[in-house]
């Protein structure tokens, strides 16, 4: 309970001086609705925070966070999907223009692909949705060998947020949109250590510092 209490003072002061700062824009947005720039596709890991690390506000991002920041690939026969029905609505409904998947140093799901993991009925979900990070697990075995354990991560880290944006290609509209010139995919790795955020540039095949561009 003391944990939380820090959460309800922070929003006491969130109420009566981040919202009244914010007031009109709050109102504007209930009257005529979001109209987010961009969907967001982030990590879950609480030391992630999309709005502080784009200096976003209200209404700018549409957000979906999971472990790994992994997109799935599209599939009709999935029955639940949170992931995906995020991306079909950002895309069908709210017309983004731009989408970010945005990898971390030291994310925890990259570590997992890494480590042996036995299904039970605590982690069945998670064994399953890591599945979706060991192409990038295999490729850094593959490209770097015998070096080190932590090299291999980073690599892995990166690595994932290129798949993730084929995975993205695989659903039909955000196809149709990107061949269009309408929709443009962003991929990020961010830096816990340094809070640099570095971006996967197309045409080299390598990541650069964001802003560089």
């Amino acid at each position: 309970m003391e944990k939380i209490s820090e959460f309800e003072k922070g929003h006491q002061y969130f109420r009566t001086v981040k919202f009244k700062k914010n007031e009109e824009r709050f109102k504007k947005l209930v009257e005529e609705g979001q109209n987010p720039k961009a969907l967001f596709i982030g990590c879950s890991d609480s030391r992630v925070m999309p709005a502080m690390i784009t200096g976003s506000g209200p209404g700018d991002l549409f957000i979906v966070r999971n472990v790994g920041n992994f997109v799935p690939p599209f599939s009709p026969d999935n029955d639940y999907h949170a992931t995906a029905a995020a991306i079909e609505y950002a895309v069908s409904h709210l017309e983004v223009s731009d989408i970010i998947v945005c990898g971390h140093s030291d994310c925890g799901a990259i570590k997992a692909c890494f480590e042996s993991h036995h299904p039970t009925k605590e982690n069945i979900h998670t064994i399953k949705w890591l599945q979706l990070g060991e192409p990038a697990r295999d490729l850094a075995l593959k490209a770097l060998g015998d070096d080190t354990l932590e090299a291999q991560r980073d690599f892995a880290e990166k690595a994932s947020v290129v798949f993730q944006l084929e995975n993205l290609l695989s659903y039909p509209l955000v196809k149709k949109r990107v061949d269009e010139g309408k929709l443009f995919l962003h991929g990020w790795h961010y830096d816990l250590s340094t809070g640099k955020i570095h971006y996967f540039d197309e045409t080299d095949l390598e990541f650069k510092p964001l802003g560089d561009s």
